[in-house]
């Protein structure tokens, strides 16, 4: 077991390492639409990557899952499968829609897992990036 600081230090070799491995620009929080973002996630048993829409308004937030979810079939050519929820409770107690595809047998404190962890980020965030991209405008039209 680590300590909290040397989990905290294997956190940030991870991370730097992943910067390091992949040096582009993702779209992360920069897609133009307010409380919708793109996300890289991994803890001691997995990795994700997801999208997720955290708009307050219930409304707004409803629509633009429904509109990505109406690409259903789409966002599986880029991503392969994926899970969903449309109420997706986070630890803080706040509900999002999330979109998100994820790797399990994994570890941010293995250093053996992080070839094929960030080559799983780099495969599926790049597919999320391409299907925003191509389905921008059709998304952003709520």
């Amino acid at each position: 077991m680590f300590s909290k600081q040397e989990a905290q230090q294997l956190k940030k070799e991870f991370w730097t390492a992943f910067g390091k491995s992949f040096p582009r620009k993702w779209i992360l929080y920069d897609t133009k639409i307010k409380d919708m973002s793109f996300k890289f996630y991994a803890d001691n048993k997995k990795a994700e990557v997801s999208l997720d829409i955290e708009m307050k308004d219930e409304v707004f937030r409803n629509a633009y899952y429904e509109k990505i979810w109406s690409l259903e079939d789409i966002l599986k050519d880029y991503v392969g499968e994926f899970q969903k929820d449309e109420y997706f409770t986070l630890e803080n107690g706040k509900t999002i829609s999330r979109i998100w595809v994820e790797q399990y047998g994994v570890s941010i404190f293995n250093k053996n897992t992080w070839p094929q962890t960030f080559a799983f980020f780099l495969e599926k965030m790049d597919g999320f990036e391409r299907f925003y991209y191509e389905y921008e405008d059709f998304i952003k039209d709520v």
